[in-house]
């Protein structure tokens, strides 16, 4: 009967490239199952259990039976048809075609027909589309003469000399284009005289990916394939490889300019911000020259030619043809084989995988692209009957509501404010009154937010401070609702939708922020960088992007989030000036936002290794899911008992029971006893042991405490020990130091005697170690879990959220939001835990869930596969408890189910757990050895 079921797998999920077990079998079907009744489905798997390839054969075998349930349709279709049309003329003559096919040629050519007038309707010489009518005016005899002589004629050269010598002179160029208000005296409604969309801004090569996108076809039913990060995005695609798929569909991997970018001035400015500002604007820079040349106009000749200004690596439409020709022919490529191919070819990965999205079959991106509509929206990703899959989805409603935070500091304010002051004195005589009342508008706004971060305290601040003795925090930090905070700087009667579509349509932030940097250039008579551009931490442009987040948070509903307003503090005393200060916009549901996305597409997939408890994530993502829409599939692991062994530590060697509780974790004793535990762990492990704590600061306190008792010296006896860095950048180096030393020590001859016997890593939760990093094997033979790493309840954002989510489902719940506005003392954590012990439902579940998230998925890193074992201790008395006495908000019972079942709750010393460990690694070294 097995071997019947295993064939019958075999049989539906061809492309599994191996015979696949029991529960990925299940996982698949019930995958399938869910792509078939569409709606939001969330699949459970534990990592190492093979979820990927799971979700690779099972998601594209639905689309390749779709597309051939489909291909035979429209064949039994015509077939019906050719029979219907035999049957009522008798012949089949094709001087009498079926009124079908007549149809359907009249309506192709009524098709075409809009097309073209829609590109005519456009056509403007700032558009995509002004740009393709240059582009077909052209000829390839210029473009080959300009490759060749790399020069313009004599009357060309002095005509681009004229229109340079007078922007120098001259700052006409940064004038804003007339913009006519359509109510007289309503500082809403504006439409500038450019034609639509004239201000946004684009590639520099949309004209070719436009054409590009003509030559590919129309979009074809594709599976968006999303997950947190680029390295797991690189590990999808490797496993797909491993099957059929990857070189029978289509397949285009995105991910940001960062990422993608190959142009080395861009590159060295290092930010991310300032990478995408920089790219937008070579692009903008090639627009608006081509717009001069074209408007030279000498003989009334427009002629096209190559781009002065622009990014090198976008200027060629037949090498971006030819990258998405060699990325057609390779089959799946991650974002590496991406990048190097564009160096190899010369042009631009990040426009050309963009312009592969529409014919492709499988996109594979970041959650930022997906589930940001703007990101959507800029990408021309179509949802619209296709599917969604979205991994790693354990903090899904925390990271989609994280991506509509917004943020403005106090030193982006006042430069935004210094620019448009300074802009609209130099052009107040030359602009519109249209213009000139927006750009007040903007400048009402800058002021008003610079009030309310400078204003002084009131007389109940000051005395609030003096009831809070000396070395108290001060309350700088408050939160308000959108409603309230308008209301207090008087610009609630401020139309901002009116005032977004200016700003979107007028180019004001270009204008403005060119206009400044040429000032301060000439002022300071200083050498720009790059080609003009001045990219200090700050840059203007940042600022006012910043700004228009913050403007279109302020259009959400009152309850959709909370401002926070973060005042500016003194320096320090005895020294003038103030440091910090923000407002920042801190989004609460995701329910709208979610609900778009679930629409639009036919079926949504979250799929993780943890996503329990799910009825927080219903409730926060899709309340308004009715029953029969919704569909929940959890498998154990693949991995036996034996090889695995979970133990709940209560007390270390000496003893003292482990208390890693906020207010105690930082005491000498619990110090003491958790680096005599590791020092006993050492002789007993062998090869890797990865210890995780609740921050890098208790890191740096315990590894000194430990240095200072010489408990580091014993430990490092036995094993090197490594720390994880807190930038990113070096954590790779950090990894594989670490596995070449047990990689080293592990195949080191029997007869070395050196007492060395492998490495110990120091992570953080939360950090990239403890996500998306695999430590299979002998890099993690024993995973040590120090405490309970609940977030920091002093953490503002963090208690407007737990306040939210208290009063989900409950319409009469008022015990936490009792006023619009709330302060709170900044970095108190005694304030936050008032908060939560008021909390009763909803709100402490969810506190307590973000702690357990983190420790299943730190503690998910080892065992990665069937024939893999490990240890995992958890170290604090609050684990620890007879199974049968436990409540449902225990720490034990939110642990994943495959470690719940083996836990050893409960133990009378440490000697005993010594001796299981004992146990524990001899008998799978034995197995290993069979």
């Amino acid at each position: 009967m097995m071997e019947e079921k295993e064939r019958e797998a075999d049989a539906e999920f061809p492309a599994f490239p191996y015979k696949p077990y029991s529960i990925q079998t299940d996982f698949m079907k019930a995958l399938y199952c869910s792509l078939e009744n569409g709606g939001v489905s969330m699949l459970e798997s534990p990592t190492g259990t093979g979820k990927t390839l799971s979700i690779i054969c099972s998601a594209l075998q639905w689309v390749v039976d779709q597309k051939q349930k489909q291909k035979q349709k429209q064949k039994y279709e015509t077939m019906i048809k050719s029979d219907h049309s035999f049957t009522n003329n008798g012949d089949c003559s094709s001087n009498d075609e079926p009124d079908w096919m007549r149809n359907f040629v009249v309506n192709r050519d009524f098709q075409a027909e809009d097309a073209k007038i829609k590109k005519k309707k456009n056509g403007c010489g700032l558009g995509k589309t002004g740009e393709r009518k240059h582009r077909e005016i052209s000829t390839d005899t210029f473009s080959h003469s300009m490759e060749k002589d790399k020069c313009f004629t004599k009357k060309e050269c002095e005509n681009l000399q004229s229109i340079n010598d007078q922007s120098e002179l001259s700052d006409e160029e940064f004038l804003l284009e007339e913009y006519e208000s359509e109510e007289e005296g309503a500082i809403g409604g504006g439409k500038s005289k450019r034609k639509a969309g004239a201000g946004t801004i684009s590639s520099s090569s949309d004209e070719e990916e436009e054409d590009g996108l003509d030559e590919e076809g129309e979009e074809v039913l594709k599976v968006y394939f999303c997950s947190r990060t680029h390295s797991q995005l690189s590990q999808f695609i490797k496993e797909l490889r491993k099957t059929v798929f990857a070189n029978e569909i289509k397949v285009v991997c995105l991910g940001s300019r960062k990422n993608f970018c190959i142009n080395e001035e861009v590159l060295r400015l290092g930010n991310s911000t300032h990478i995408n500002e920089r790219c937008l604007e070579l692009q903008n820079k090639k627009k608006n020259e081509i717009c001069k040349i074209k408007n030279l106009g000498a003989e009334g000749k427009v002629r096209r030619t190559k781009a002065f200004s622009g990014c090198p690596v976008l200027r060629s439409h037949k090498l971006q043809k030819g990258f998405r020709n060699e990325i057609s022919q390779q089959g799946a490529l991650d974002i590496e084989d991406l990048v190097h191919l564009g160096r190899h070819m010369r042009t631009c990965p990040y426009y050309g995988s963009r312009s592969m999205v529409p014919t492709a079959d499988l996109v594979v991106l970041p959650y930022q692209s997906l589930l940001s509509k703007s990101a959507r929206e800029s990408l021309g990703l179509n949802l619209k009957n296709n599917i969604v899959i979205i991994d790693e989805a354990h903090n899904l409603a925390d990271s989609l509501i994280n991506m509509y935070n917004a943020k403005i500091t106090l030193s982006q304010l006042e430069n935004v404010h210094s620019h448009l002051e300074k802009y609209f004195g130099r052009f107040c005589s030359l602009l519109g009154p249209g213009n000139r009342r927006y750009i007040q508008t903007l400048m009402v706004f800058t002021r008003a937010f610079l009030q309310v971060l400078l204003k002084e305290k009131d007389e109940n601040d000051v005395r609030q401070d003096s009831e809070n003795s000396t070395g108290a925090k001060h309350a700088f930090d408050s939160s308000v609702a959108i409603n309230e905070f308008l209301f207090s700087l008087n610009i609630d009667n401020i139309n901002l939708v009116k005032l977004l579509k200016y700003i979107k349509e007028s180019n004001i932030i270009h204008k403005v922020s060119g206009y400044g940097d040429k000032a301060a250039s000439l002022q300071k008579g200083s050498v720009l960088k790059d080609g003009g551009e001045n990219y200090e931490e700050g840059s203007i442009l940042s600022g006012f992007q910043s700004l228009v987040d913050m403007l279109i948070s302020l259009t959400n509903n009152d309850g959709d989030g909370r401002i926070i307003i973060s005042k500016a503090r003194p320096i320090s005393s005895g020294q003038q000036g103030q440091q910090g200060g923000y407002l920042k916009y801190v989004m609460l549901t995701g329910e709208k936002v979610f609900s778009e996305i679930v629409e639009q597409a036919h079926a949504v997939i979250l799929a993780g290794g943890t996503l329990q408890p799910i009825e927080e994530t219903r409730e926060r993502l899709f309340p308004w899911l009715s029953p029969n829409k919704f569909h929940f599939f959890s498998c154990s692991h693949i991995v036996p008992p034996e090889s695995i062994l979970p133990v709940a530590l209560s007390c270390g060697p000496t003893g003292k029971s482990f208390d890693f509780s906020y207010g105690s974790r930082s005491s000498s004793a619990m110090i003491e006893e958790l680096g005599l535990l590791l020092c006993n762990l050492v002789s007993v492990v062998p090869e890797g042991i990865i210890v995780f704590f609740p921050s890098f600061e208790y890191v740096e306190r315990v590894y000194g405490a430990w240095k200072s008792l010489g408990i580091l010296d014993r430990i490092m006896k036995k094993k090197h020990v490594f720390r994880e860095p807190r930038g990113n950048t070096h954590v790779e180096s950090v990894l594989k130091e670490y596995q070449k030393t047990i990689d080293t020590l592990s195949s080191r001859p029997k007869e070395d005697s050196t007492p060395l016997n492998g490495a110990m890593l120091l992570a953080v939760v939360g950090g990239k170690i403890s996500e998306g990093i695999n430590f299979s094997d002998g890099m993690g033979r024993c995973i040590v879990m120090v405490g309970l790493p609940y977030p920091s309840p002093s953490n503002i954002e963090l208690l407007e959220r737990i306040k939210h989510i208290e009063g989900l489902g409950d319409t009469n719940s008022k015990t936490l939001n009792t006023s619009a506005s709330d302060a709170y003392y900044n970095g108190d954590a005694q304030a936050g835990f008032g908060i939560l012990r008021s909390c009763r439902g909803r709100g402490k579940e969810y506190y307590e869930n973000l702690c357990m998230k983190a420790v299943n998925q730190s503690i998910g890193r080892a065992i990665r596969h069937i024939n893999d074992h490990a240890a995992i201790l958890l170290v604090d008395l609050r684990y620890a408890s007879e199974s049968s006495k436990r409540s449902c908000s225990h720490p034990a019972n939110k642990l994943p189910r495959w470690i719940k079942d083996r836990l050893v709750s409960s133990t009378n010393n440490y000697g005993e757990v010594h001796r299981l460990l004992h146990q524990f690694f001899k008998f799978n070294k034995n197995r290993g050895c069979q």
